[in-house]
């Protein structure tokens, strides 16, 4: 099972606002909604799906296990506490939110967990997400490099995360961008604004559009409505290779978020 292309993210949204994201989403098309624990928002993206009425088969949620629960005896039941809040009774991805590498749970026994997770039907599909080179690979030694339906990471034109992309890319892990939009600085970018005048495009679809011709998945978010079915059209721009040439340039190692105790030696 492939992981869509193009789905909705949640991050920071909670309670009327992530309800009316997701109605207006699902409204519009999107059929991929990505949350996590952390994000307190689970029970509220549950009840925009039910009231939707779309069959579950048609929709693809994900959600991402928090730190908290890695533990091999809390996993397990921290996910079964998500399906009751999605009012689903499986998820078609669940990721590691963050390594941790300081919490005192090795990387064996939460992957071991999250592979059992998979086992029981709770989720379809396991991932990782913020995982650096080395710790990817320890993933694989433990569940296989088939097993990692992808590593969900911060990519941006302003991050570009060349050397853990390539390492992806060899091992067939699919990538997941997000904060693409770099919490909406490339926006203003005068390179992307040039690229976007030319298409007759906004600067959102042309980072978009960047990121999906890579092979990405993205998961932008939004609130209006307006920018929700604009993004969409992201994935019917073409950029030219002179407007990914340039794009490429805007590598500067921009890192958005990187919690202390959370996060990995970055590649």
């Amino acid at each position: 099972m492939s992981i869509p292309s193009f789905g909705l993210g949640t991050f920071r949204l909670t309670g009327q606002t992530v309800i009316n994201s997701v109605r207006h989403a699902l409204d519009l098309g999107y059929r991929a909604i990505d949350t996590a624990q952390i994000y307190n928002n689970e029970a509220d993206i549950g009840q925009a799906i039910a009231e939707s009425g779309i069959a579950r088969d048609q929709l693809f949620i994900t959600t991402k296990i928090w730190v908290d629960h890695y533990a091999k005896d809390k996993l397990i039941p921290s996910l079964q506490e998500s399906l009751k809040k999605l009012r689903t009774d499986f998820v078609d991805l669940t990721l590691i939110h963050w390594p941790a590498p300081g919490n005192g749970v090795g990387l064996p026994e939460f992957m071991e967990a999250l592979a059992q997770a998979q086992h029981q039907g709770l989720t379809r599909q396991i991932g990782i997400s913020n995982f650096n080179i080395e710790l990817t690979r320890q993933a694989i030694d433990i569940a296989g490099t088939d097993a990692i339906a992808t590593n969900q990471i911060e990519l941006s034109p302003y991050l570009q995360n060349r050397k853990l992309v390539q390492y992806l890319q060899e091992q067939n892990i699919p990538v997941t961008s997000y904060m693409t939009l770099a919490y909406g600085k490339v926006l203003k970018d005068p390179v992307i604004n040039a690229i976007a005048h030319k298409h007759q495009a906004t600067p959102a679809q042309v980072t978009l559009s960047w990121a999906l011709q890579q092979g990405y998945a993205v998961i932008p978010s939004s609130t209006k409505l307006e920018n929700l079915a604009s993004n969409l059209l992201a994935q019917e721009l073409r950029l030219d290779q002179e407007d990914m040439a340039k794009i490429a340039l805007l590598e500067r190692n921009a890192r958005e978020v990187s919690p202390e105790g959370l996060a990995p030696a970055w590649d």
